[in-house]
């Protein structure tokens, strides 16, 4: 029986992991694809850069989506037994949920390219600012991450 026990936990904690590792390899793309994006200045109006901003949308959301399905719905649901990691989890998920929203935002603003050239003098400066958004959303992830790991926070 203990062994059974002790192999869930190893397979549990084998899980949280493979999470993270599919977290960060998809927030790793969107930024990727970002700084692509950011070569790119001045921004004109082509049909090569309408198509890189499309796949860094279609990131952006695989990325924020990855991010809710593989470590923020374990959490919700209660699955995590750690109260460092609760602790954490709950001290920085309004921060990550608030750039959830904007990131979805800056989506439905550029994802279509209809929209795209309504709005394509306020693209460099969304831009900026989804750059701010993935570094403050990185940060609070990454403290969920640590303590998931075991790691000490730096707070």
């Amino acid at each position: 029986m203990m062994g059974q026990i002790n192999r869930t936990g190893i397979d549990r904690r084998k899980q949280s992991h493979s999470d993270i590792n599919a977290l960060v390899a998809s927030r790793s793309e969107a930024l990727s694809l970002y700084t692509e994006l950011a070569t790119h200045r001045p921004f004109q109006q082509n049909e090569c850069f309408e198509k890189e901003l499309k796949q860094f949308c279609e990131a952006l959301i695989d990325y924020t989506a990855n991010a809710h399905f593989r470590l923020y719905q374990h959490l919700a649901e209660n699955k995590e037994r750690r109260i460092p990691v609760m602790k954490v989890a709950d001290e920085v998920y309004p921060l990550i949920a608030k750039t959830t929203d904007k990131i979805l935002a800056f989506n439905d603003r550029y994802s279509d390219e209809a929209n795209l050239r309504k709005q394509a003098d306020q693209l460099e400066q969304d831009l900026s600012k989804i750059g701010e958004i993935l570094a403050d959303r990185i940060q609070c992830e990454d403290e969920v991450i640590k303590a998931m790991r075991g790691e000490r926070r730096n707070r």
